[in-house]
């Protein structure tokens, strides 16, 4: 039998093998922790500190506590032999997580080394229950119930460990471990592969907005959106050098294209690891910034984390502990030209060594803006406890690294004083949001399947507060330009693309047969184009009307980012979020609402030209036709190629910007 004591505002439950402590954490939200070893941790990870006051009561005797805040509370009961701690949490009374002893606690909390034990917690399932959040995926499952979800980081895969559930309440798992997290049918679970402590918050409102608020009060909101960064990127695998990359921009200005930025790719540099334009094939990187500029267009560059003995820094960087280690054997933990290693992102030193040399060679010219890819890392094979940070080793801190990442670009970019800062960044981490993460779904492929999955990541992003996402339009992988099937693809996508946080064309398309390579022998050679007048001149004029749109629709969706840095509020939102009694929209998965005023309902099979859409109550009209339709109720919609499917809530301004 375990005891129970109070201290302070802390419920302190232990007995043989296990040290549990429930707090308040803010308004409407408590902390657990529960360890096998003799003390609590205090490490936060990327936990901010409480920014409201608490309503804590406690009471009740050695043998049952009660702690209350606000909205939510915990009992957790003494128990006899092996069979106490259970925690019971309720929101506004109603019981929505029940802890289930399995067994032998040892069983479930096996000793890995030292202090870390593989830690699982374990809950009854709820019927009836929704889940939302997990991060990215490339799954068709927007509702998380009934899955498992692997916590890790690779390419296509961003694990966010936030959940949203439809009772009521969020939960987060802060630990930055790899694991795993079950919302299955007959349990909730999440495991640590190594951890010294299980770590969790379980937070409850009113709303699903109110729910979020508190996410984004303990792990920090996204800054400002500029405007610019609302229209159109063009981006493609590669643009090899100045002068071509200049070309596309006086050729979209001179048709008279709406676009706001383009991206220069990867292997611009002289060497992974050197962070500098090779200047065969970039000899003037400060003037084509200011002709870029002139032309109102934004330059975005990619950054990749890898290094190798070849680098100019290597031998400093590796000296000075300021790379990933491997546990065993040689550096090598990527090849790709060559074996590479990463960064090592969690030390301040590294951070601070990596800004200066971005800032001599790309901030010094007038860019501000940065792609960071691979920024899971990407490691082969995926062993995380094989890998050693300045943090601890990657079975304990791996899902960490995106995190600090982004803050390298964020601290440094502060620094130099600028305020409008973001980043585009193929993975996340709980809090990524507030150092102006832009996060993508990594490299995909180029079909349907693929671009209706992109549909469940990006609002299942949006439930784990990252506001800022997108997906190469048109896919990344094997898209032919020539064929009847990529060009009807691309333009649904585009269709997606028009009501995504961010509008970015990418992809390495496949080069023709007759494609001439503009500079043989160069490392790692363009793909074929992926300008918007490369799919043919039907697609040319739909996808330009797209982009006129867009334009118009700035306005709106900074409206919306604004509301976002205020309250967590996402922009691409599921139905119930703006309708959280209509036990429908909890059930959409393939149709949102764009900012507060847009139901956008995608279509991502091929050859269909309708569908269904279900309309909440109130009054909506379609952008296209015009037509008003009374809500609360599922109805079939067409779209030709040329059409989509959007509807606007009656009186909205937003609907002028379809004319």
């Amino acid at each position: 039998m375990g005891s129970i004591k109070v201290d302070g505002k802390r419920v302190i439950f232990q007995r043989k093998d296990e040290l549990t402590i429930i707090e308040p954490y803010g308004k409407d939200c408590l902390r657990c922790r529960s360890t096998r070893n003799s003390t609590i941790s205090e490490e936060n990870w990327t936990l901010l500190p409480p920014a409201t006051d608490d309503d804590c009561i406690i009471e009740g005797d050695a043998k049952k506590v009660t702690i209350s805040n606000g909205m939510i509370k915990a009992t957790i009961e003494a128990g006899e032999i092996w069979y106490g701690g259970i925690i019971t949490y309720y929101r506004k009374d109603k019981q929505i997580l029940h802890t289930r002893q399995e067994g032998d606690y040892a069983n479930k909390n096996q000793h890995v080394e030292g202090n870390n034990y593989r830690i699982s917690v374990t809950f009854d399932s709820n019927e009836g229950e929704h889940f939302y959040g997990m991060g990215q995926e490339q799954v068709k499952c927007f509702d998380r119930k009934g899955a498992t979800c692997q916590i890790i980081h690779y390419n296509t895969k961003s694990t966010v460990p936030v959940l949203y559930s439809s009772l009521g309440y969020g939960f987060f798992w802060n630990n930055p471990a790899p694991g795993r997290c079950e919302t299955t049918k007959n349990h909730t679970m999440f495991v640590a592969d190594s951890a010294y402590q299980a770590d969790y918050l379980v937070y409850a409102g009113e709303t699903p907005a109110d729910v979020m608020k508190i996410y984004c009060d303990l792990t920090g909101y996204a800054p400002k959106f500029p405007e610019w960064a609302a229209g159109f990127w063009q981006c493609k695998l590669r643009y090899e050098s100045q002068e071509e990359l200049l070309g596309v921009a006086r050729e979209y200005k001179r048709q008279g294209i709406p676009i706001d930025a383009i991206v220069i790719d990867y292997f611009h540099w002289t060497e992974q690891g050197e962070w500098k334009f090779d200047p065969k094939y970039w000899p003037d990187p400060k003037a084509m910034v200011d002709e870029l500029n002139e032309m109102g267009i934004h330059l975005i560059v990619s950054i990749w984390p890898t290094i190798n003995p070849k680098s100019e820094n290597y031998l400093n960087m590796s000296e000075n502990n300021m790379l990933i280690r491997t546990e065993n054997g040689q550096y090598g933990t990527f090849d790709f030209y060559g074996q590479q290693t990463f960064i090592d992102v969690m030390n301040p030193e590294t951070r601070a060594y990596v800004w200066d040399k971005v800032k001599q060679n790309y901030y010094s010219y007038g860019i501000k803006t940065f792609w960071l890819d691979e920024a899971e890392p990407e490691v082969h094979p995926q062993n995380p406890a094989h890998l050693k940070y300045y943090l601890g080793n990657g079975a304990q801190v791996a899902q960490l690294y995106p995190y600090y990442y982004s803050k390298t670009f964020y601290d440094g970019l502060k620094a130099e004083g600028e305020e409008e800062i973001i980043s585009l960044t193929r993975a996340a981490y709980p809090g990524s949001q507030k150092f102006g993460s832009i996060v993508w779904n990594g490299d995909i492929p180029s079909n349907f399947e693929n671009l209706r999955m992109s549909i469940s990541s990006g609002l299942s992003m949006s439930m784990c507060g990252i506001p800022w996402w997108n997906s190469d339009i048109g896919g990344f992988l094997s898209g032919d330009i020539e064929s009847d099937y990529f060009r009807e693809l691309i333009i649904r996508w585009f269709q997606f693309g028009l009501f995504c946080p961010v509008m970015r064309l990418h992809g390495a398309r496949k080069r023709q047969s007759d494609y001439v390579y503009k500079n043989p022998g160069i490392i790692e050679p363009s793909g074929g184009a992926n300008e918007i007048w490369s799919f043919g001149e039907r697609n040319y004029r739909i996808i330009k009307r797209l982009l006129c749109i867009r334009e118009k629709l700035k306005s709106y969706t900074c409206k919306y980012m604004d509301i976002n840095s205020k309250t967590g509020a996402p922009v691409m939102r599921p139905m119930f979020w703006d309708y959280p009694n209509d036990e429908k929209c909890y059930e959409l998965e393939d149709q949102y609402m764009y900012g507060g005023e847009i139901i956008f309902a995608p279509i991502y099979i091929e050859g269909a030209t309708e569908r269904e859409v279900y309309l909440p109550e109130g009054n909506w009209v379609n952008v296209l036709t015009h037509e008003k339709i009374e809500g609360g109720k599922t109805i079939v919609c067409h779209a030709q190629i040329d059409e989509f499917i959007a509807f606007a809530k009656e009186g909205s301004e937003v609907i002028n910007c379809f004319s």
